[in-house]
């Protein structure tokens, strides 16, 4: 096992914070980590992507989990995949794709790892039908703060808490994944433009669920009758009779990753960072729309080219220039589709030059007590986090997003205030709670849960000072 001190951030690299890193090759050495963590409690990482500090722990210890990266185990007949939490999405797709075989929630980066996909509980293109990661989870193995691996199951109190907890009630070492069968590589992809957010939402609403995965590019820099004006993508997997007559069978993916990034996505940018700036974001934003077709059906793209489009950019983040960025994403309820308009318009009138945003319909919530997804609308926009005035803009939205029972997503957060967060949470004592009695150390600890007081009260200090 291999230790150093290191300076860490999120994937937004914003607010860097120095911690002692560990990375252990064996659940052993990783229990070993929690048994002899010091007085600032330790936090398992996997490859760093969630974009706030919510794998960071100031003067304490991080267990990286990328060292714990076996896949166990693939039933094909029984449809279920055993591997260890360290195993991204990326490399678990590369194994499951030629076996026809996908996870049944897929997020939308493929280099998270399984343990971050379970402990963010993140939702996929196709959350509406679906449900978000943890949904599919049979079974996980949980090391907790006495240095014991639990096998945890759906339905217990603990598994409510470890989905979407954030890793503050244990390592997630390993886990038991659902899978679903798919009949070739590709999808079958839609395209339609929408003229402004009404025209958006009825797109949406209008396609039902015809087509499983769908989500929008929204034009945040539109004003007037355009506001709102965006880009929806649907998909659904092809069926081997769509496939190109010269591929003479069903195609499934090839080891080697045949197809990877060459379809950029609804939601990614093509922009230099240094050019991000109000009229250039307007500009970009006005040839992106002017420039999708009107209306395009029956295109094919690869699974993993569609699923991970964003991930096509090796550091997206480095768009955003030296500052970083911050990720806002927040959910409303059907029926208030009238606090996603004035949101659309706060962001329109304030020439915030947001360029890469996702607009998605959520299904039915999860059983995380902390879980973001939850029915109704969700809009994600990348900021630049050296935007003068943003971090007074976005308390703005947050009270928007409180007032109408919304609430932002904890796993990318880096600057939403604690109260704020108890308010969209109503389920936070509850995780206080079981924390306490599984915990009574605070031995699992991270710079998000002192911000936010996950662990018990607020921790003290200021409202983040890297938003200016």
């Amino acid at each position: 096992m291999s230790v150093d001190t290191v300076s860490l951030t999120g994937w937004g690299r914003t607010a860097p914070t120095t911690a002692v890193r560990f990375r252990p090759r064996t659940h052993e050495e990783a229990a070993a980590v929690v048994r002899g963590r010091g007085p600032r409690g330790v936090i398992a990482r996997g490859t760093g992507r969630s974009p706030g500090d919510a794998a960071q722990n100031a003067g304490g210890s991080v267990l990286d989990t990328t060292g714990l990266a076996r896949i166990d185990a693939v039933d094909a007949a029984a449809d279920v995949v055993r591997c260890d939490a360290g195993v991204s999405l990326e490399r678990l797709l590369r194994v499951l794709l030629p076996l026809g075989r996908l996870p049944r929630s897929v997020p939308r980066s493929g280099r998270v790892t399984v343990g971050g996909a379970i402990a963010s509980d993140l939702p996929g293109l196709d959350h509406r039908r679906s449900g978000s990661f943890a949904r599919h989870v049979s079974a996980l193995e949980l090391l907790t703060a006495d240095g014991e691996v639990r096998t945890v199951l759906p339905g217990t109190a603990l598994f409510d808490a470890t989905a979407g907890g954030l890793g503050l009630t244990g390592v997630i070492l390993g886990a038991t994944l659902r899978l679903r069968r798919v009949a070739t590589e590709l999808m079958a992809v839609s395209t339609e433009r929408a003229e402004d957010l009404d025209d958006l939402l009825a797109r949406f609403t209008a396609g039902g669920d015809r087509a499983p995965y769908a989500s929008a590019w929204v034009d945040l820099t539109a004003r007037g009758r355009a506001t709102g004006r965006g880009i929806l993508t649907r998909g659904e997997h092809a069926p081997p009779d769509m496939c190109p007559a010269h591929a003479g069978r069903t195609r499934l993916f090839s080891r080697t990753g045949e197809g990877r990034g060459r379809f950029p996505g609804p939601g990614f940018p093509a922009v230099p960072g240094r050019l991000l700036g109000p009229a250039s974001a307007a500009l970009y934003s006005e040839i992106r729309h002017r420039g999708a077709p009107r209306a395009r059906t029956g295109e094919l793209r690869p699974v993993r080219a569609f699923l991970h489009a964003s991930d096509a950019v090796p550091d997206g983040c480095l768009l955003y220039g030296r500052g970083g960025l911050v990720r806002y994403r927040f959910v409303v309820g059907y029926g208030r589709e009238e606090t996603l308009h004035r949101v659309v318009r706060r962001f329109a009138a304030h020439r915030i030059p947001a360029v890469r945003t996702v607009l998605q319909r959520f299904g039915a919530a999860g059983p995380g007590l902390l879980s973001f997804p939850g029915p109704g609308w969700s809009l994600g926009v990348d900021l630049p986090a050296a935007l003068p005035g943003l971090a007074r803009f976005l308390d703005g939205v947050d009270e928007e997003v409180a007032a109408a029972g919304g609430r932002v997503c904890l796993a990318g957060d880096s600057r939403v205030r604690p109260e704020t967060a108890a308010s969209m949470y109503p389920r936070l004592a509850d995780f206080r709670e079981l924390r306490a009695r599984l915990d009574p150390t605070d031995a699992f600890r991270s710079d998000l849960a002192r911000r936010l007081g996950l662990q018990g009260s607020p921790g003290p200090g200021p409202h983040p000072t890297h938003l200016t």
